[in-house]
């Protein structure tokens, strides 16, 4: 959060309340985001939602706003408290069940199949609806290990959304066994792919005729197919989440 605070550039004051959590539980919220307006003296004026939905075509009551500039301009606030609609608040109570959770996620199956060009020509092409994040590494490339943990996490976080991560193994047929090895230590339940024939030359022009051939070699695309990232070698993953929370919302609102 502080570096999303530096980046949203926040000009107001952003706190943490500790391991223990009693101030914010001490106010009540109970869903994200969950606003609380005070006057000078500090009495509490306003308590509630931002406003009555989370899309900005369809807001037709600006609750917070209205408590802001009734309170400036010296007024009663009309509206002193509504319901808020969000994500439920991550106390740290829930420690286990997050826990539990990447049990279950542990367990998922793990596989890896044979890629053709003409697969590869559709992977490019992207016709899933979805936006689609695909990466080519191989396992004896240094940076592309370094990486790979940091791509499973960013599919763990959008993967419930309209995204999907791809992973294509730049390894032999033959070497199939070693791949499998190294995606189920990682924990990879996505769809995996590993280049089903030996001319990796014929199989990287498939994909993208511009990419030079080195690796890691990570792409964005769209649900129509566009380029919205690209990046040979490791990816920053602070900015590859921009990209794709940026896509996301864009094509949310199409």
């Amino acid at each position: 959060m502080k570096i999303r605070a530096k980046h949203k550039r926040f000009n107001f004051p952003y706190l943490y309340d500790g391991a223990r959590e009693q101030v914010s539980r001490a106010y009540g919220p109970v869903a994200t985001p969950h606003a609380f307006v005070f006057d000078r003296e500090r009495r509490l004026r306003y308590a509630g939602r931002v406003d009555d939905s989370e899309r900005p075509e369809f807001v037709k009551s600006h609750d917070l706003r209205d408590a802001i500039k009734a309170l400036l301009a010296g007024r009663e606030v009309e509206v002193k408290q509504t319901k808020s609609f969000g994500c439920s608040i991550k106390w740290a109570g829930k420690e286990e069940s997050v826990k539990q959770y990447l049990v279950k996620l542990a367990a998922e199956p793990v596989s890896v199949e044979l890629v053709d060009a003409d697969g590869l020509k559709g992977l490019r092409k992207n016709d899933s609806g979805k936006v689609r994040l695909v990466n080519f590494w191989a396992t004896w490339c240094g940076p592309c290990i370094a990486e790979f943990p940091d791509l499973i996490t960013i599919n763990r976080m959008y993967r419930h959304r309209a995204f999907e991560l791809v992973t294509v193994s730049a390894n032999y047929p033959d070497e199939r066994k070693g791949v499998l090895a190294f995606l189920q230590k990682n924990q990879a339940s996505c769809r995996n792919l590993l280049f089903g024939e030996t001319d990796k030359y014929k199989l990287m022009g498939a994909f993208d005729s511009k990419w030079s051939g080195a690796l890691p070699y990570t792409v964005l695309l769209g649900p129509e197919g566009e380029m919205l990232y690209g990046r040979e070698g490791a990816v920053d993953p602070l900015e590859l989440k921009r990209a794709i929370v940026k896509s996301l919302k864009e094509d949310r609102f199409k």
